[in-house]
């Protein structure tokens, strides 16, 4: 499954999960590295034990054969001797035996100290890899999101309605402009001064019905007709 997955992680090429599965499987390394450790060290226990016996063994032997010996049992003596030789020729054996197992432990130990902290350093840098590969994809998600914003959002909108609005503005300025220029103020005048002369004749009408004040002479009116009629005639 391990390997199924591997091959399927090596497949897509995912950094991220490639250095998950890193972590993961050194992680497993370290149960059967202490097995095989454990193991080692079961090893070197038991020939521990076996040397001890071989030494008592020994002895053992030794004093049956100088007990015989001094008995003047010299063939018990023999025979003891030979059991002796055999005895200390596999406590010889079992002391080279225990010799290479507390070297092969020894090693062992050491090679998981220098595994545990390469698997320490690896770990420490794939974590802060993946740290840093989550907090690149927020930002990249947070920059796609400012980019759009940018983009297709407020500052676009902004900017478009403002230049439209400046546009409006310009064009009703400019007709207004165009729309005073066209207007006879000159005209104006005129019929605001013909509007005061037709108030004045209106109030003096009003004045002679009630008596307040009598007609003007003909040649006066007359007069008087001419000079408006000249003005009227001057101002054209």
């Amino acid at each position: 499954m391990r390997s199924f997955v591997g091959f399927f992680v090596s497949t897509i090429e995912d950094p991220e999960m490639i250095l998950e599965q890193n972590i993961r499987d050194m992680n497993d390394q370290v149960p059967k590295m202490n097995e095989s450790i454990a193991m080692v060290r079961a090893n070197v226990t038991l020939l521990e034990k076996e040397n001890t016996k071989y030494r008592t063994e020994v002895g053992d032997l030794t004093a049956k054969v100088k007990a015989a010996i001094q008995a003047g049992r010299d063939d018990l003596a023999a025979q003891y001797a030979t059991r002796l030789q055999m005895e200390k020729g596999a406590l010889g054996r079992n002391e080279q035996q225990l010799a290479g197992a507390k070297s092969a432990y020894e090693k062992a130990l050491n090679v998981k100290k220098a595994f545990m902290r390469e698997k320490e350093r690896k770990t420490a840098e794939a974590t802060a890899a993946l740290r840093d590969a989550r907090r690149s994809k927020w930002q990249a998600k947070v920059a796609d999101a400012m980019e759009s914003f940018e983009v297709a959002g407020i500052d676009a909108t902004h900017d478009e309605m403002l230049r439209k609005v400046e546009e409006q503005t310009a064009v009703n300025e400019a007709r207004m402009s165009m729309a005073l220029e066209t207007v006879d103020h000159q005209v104006l005048k005129i019929e605001e001064d013909a509007e005061a002369i037709q108030a004045q004749e209106l109030v003096k009408q009003f004045k002679m019905e009630m008596g307040l004040s009598s007609p003007a002479p003909v040649a006066e009116v007359s007069s008087e007709s001419e000079k408006t009629i000249g003005k009227k005639v001057e101002v054209k």
